[in-house]
């Protein structure tokens, strides 16, 4: 949302820039967290679409940063690349992966006259 408010300097991020200004970029974290949001309550196994979307965003930063890195535009593009990767993309990709365990349905009460099964 800070993006969006009060846009940051663009150094490194030229391949994004090349195409629209960082505030409409801004829109595509606002609306992967959006979707990431959404899907976190989503019943168990449904929720795949958000942690596609929870990706997309830093993986776009992360390629631009690459791309600023190796063209020589922006030489601490590789750090800002590696961090995004790791403090970002492979905590979600960790995250997707992690086993997620249902909470079994509350028992219900025996009714009058019935024996339990």
């Amino acid at each position: 949302m800070s993006f969006l408010v009060d846009p940051p300097r663009a150094e490194g991020l030229q391949l994004l820039t090349q195409w629209c200004s960082i505030r409409h970029w801004s829109w595509l974290w606002i609306i992967a967290g959006i979707v990431t949001f959404g899907s976190a309550w989503l019943r168990i196994g449904r929720d795949g679409w958000g942690f596609i979307a929870a990706l997309i965003p830093p993986a776009v930063w992360a390629t631009a940063y690459t791309s600023a890195a190796l063209s020589g535009e922006y030489s601490r593009g590789g750090f800002v690349a590696i961090w995004y990767l790791t403090s970002h993309v492979g905590v979600i990709l960790w995250a997707a992966t992690v086993p997620e365990h249902s909470v079994p349905p509350a028992p219900r009460r025996a009714r009058k006259g019935k024996a339990p099964s």
